[in-house]
């Protein structure tokens, strides 16, 4: 699984709150609509102007605050590649993986990496390639690539136990 596209940098201790505001928390539950208030409070262009398979590229402590899933999911609705940071919070981490958005830690891109460089991200490999280097990461379990590749926990839940998602 290979994702290419432009980073997008943060600093450290990005919380939920900025990533989806929490005055929407109980009147958008739209996914689509979600991610048109993706990092509003951070970031006002990021919504516009992302891509599919950008790359979020930031500090320690990625994803503080609540254990909400909006937070994950609006970046998910815009498509965004991955996040590689230097530490996450616990629960945000795992609503990545549930949610099959890749959250990689990697201190070396993230000191190397800058606001609009192209980088691509080498699941399988475990590189992350960019015109400043190639960084590489441990290789992710077999069940975590399993879950993005079904896109997401309860696809790949599904799929294991052979449910049909009609």
């Amino acid at each position: 699984m290979t994702i290419k596209g432009k980073v997008w940098k943060y600093g450290d201790d990005v919380n939920t709150d900025v990533i989806f505001p929490g005055k929407y928390t109980y009147t958008v539950t739209d996914v689509a609509e979600m991610g048109e208030h993706a990092m509003e409070d951070l970031d006002p262009a990021f919504r516009d102007q992302v891509a599919p398979g950008d790359v979020i590229v930031a500090g320690k402590n990625f994803g503080c605050g609540s254990s909400r899933e909006q937070a994950v999911k609006c970046l998910v609705a815009k498509e965004v590649g991955g996040i590689i940071a230097r530490s996450f919070a616990r629960i945000y981490y795992r609503n990545c993986i549930n949610s099959a958005l890749p959250a990689l830690t990697c201190p070396e891109a993230v000191d190397a990496l800058e606001a609009g460089d192209e980088i691509e991200l080498d699941l399988q490999a475990g590189e992350i390639r960019t015109s400043k280097g190639t960084f590489t990461f441990p290789p992710l379990p077999e069940a975590v690539m399993g879950i993005f590749e079904a896109g997401g926990l309860i696809p790949y839940t599904r799929q294991r136990l052979g449910i049909d998602e009609k």
